[in-house]
């Protein structure tokens, strides 16, 4: 875990690794092949990375803001209280939440590889395991976040977390103004998964209709 405070640029890394590299090579050739079709995997893959996994954690993170009683399990033991949600299983077994407060904004890396909550977030996008990312979320996270179009305010600190195989954690963005009265789905709606990592906030209510 570190604090950081500091701006610089966050450049992206474009080039395959020795395993995208192959995993490139497989799909052209089964394609190739007729045996697969490439917009069905790619079909596959956004489901996965946008739709299946942000959902669970957006629903953990509605539920943490409407009752305060789940919020304190959220912070007393993650990983069984988001398990009591039925989200659970492999790269989701040891969860731990973190808040973000007015006086706090919180941040998700892995510096070492790529590990991360599949079961509440999905699969991690490809900028979360680029080495740009993984470096510069450390050393430069103010720098970082406004890349990502997050400005965040002087005197907010913000907190850098760094996952492991045996820790993985969710961000619990602060609840938007306005939304008294609203339930949780209709929360859910206002909570992306870059939210719950920490490069971004909730949406207001009005920017998601």
């Amino acid at each position: 875990m570190h604090d950081h405070d500091d701006h610089h640029h966050h450049d992206h890394d474009n080039h395959y690794s020795n395993m995208q590299a192959r995993v490139k090579a497989l799909e052209t050739l089964l394609t190739e092949k007729g045996l697969i079709d490439p917009l069905a995997i790619d079909a596959i893959v956004e489901t996965y990375e946008t739709n299946v996994g942000p959902r669970n954690g957006a629903q953990v993170v509605a539920k943490a803001w409407s009752d305060p009683e789940f919020a304190d399990w959220l912070k007393r033991d993650a990983t069984a209280a988001i398990a009591s949600l039925g989200f659970t299983g492999r790269q989701g077994e040891h969860m731990r939440a973190v808040f973000n407060t007015p006086e706090t904004h919180n941040l998700v890396v892995c510096t070492l590889c790529s590990c991360y909550p599949w079961a509440v977030l999905g699969l991690p996008p490809v900028w979360y395991k680029a080495p740009a990312y993984r470096s510069r979320a450390v050393i430069d996270p103010r720098g970082v976040l406004a890349e990502f179009g997050l400005t965040l305010p002087e005197g907010q600190k913000i907190r850098v977390w760094d996952s492991t195989a045996e820790l993985r954690y969710l961000v619990i963005p602060e609840r938007p103004d306005g939304t008294e009265g609203m339930d949780e789905a209709a929360l859910a709606d206002l909570v992306s998964r870059d939210a719950m990592i920490g490069t971004a906030i909730a949406r207001a209510p009005e920017a998601a209709l």
